[in-house]
């Protein structure tokens, strides 16, 4: 199980934190240094069954700099996917990839169900 985390994230620290707590083994990256590309986006995207807008980090300063809230609804998918793929500031955090699942963001009951 792959884990993109930003360091400086409570949310991520928190999640961390709940998967060390239920001795979860899983690989950490950095979303900002070592983020995913778009083809593991794609795969993702489609192994989870979201929305792509869940796959946003629509609280981040970079989300609305560039006021994406306005222009994903007129971008297709692929073209939201590439742009998740140019930075991992992007991407909402953490982003949980296993075998059969995908989390974004942390929700101790979802992660409960998927991870455990």
């Amino acid at each position: 199980m792959r884990v993109y985390c930003y360091s400086k994230c409570s949310t991520c620290k928190k999640a961390l934190a709940w998967l060390d707590e239920n001795d979860v083994s899983y690989e950490l990256l950095d979303i900002k240094t070592n983020h995913p590309g778009l083809a593991e986006l794609a795969a993702a995207y489609e192994k989870s069954g979201l929305p792509l807008k869940r796959f946003f980090n629509t609280s981040g300063n970079l989300y609305k700099e560039m006021s994406l809230k306005d222009k994903l609804p007129e971008m297709s998918e692929e073209e939201q996917l590439a742009l998740l793929a140019t930075d991992g500031m992007l991407v909402k955090r953490p982003l949980v990839i296993g075998d059969d699942f995908v989390l974004t963001g942390f929700k101790e009951a979802e992660w409960k169900e998927k991870v455990l």
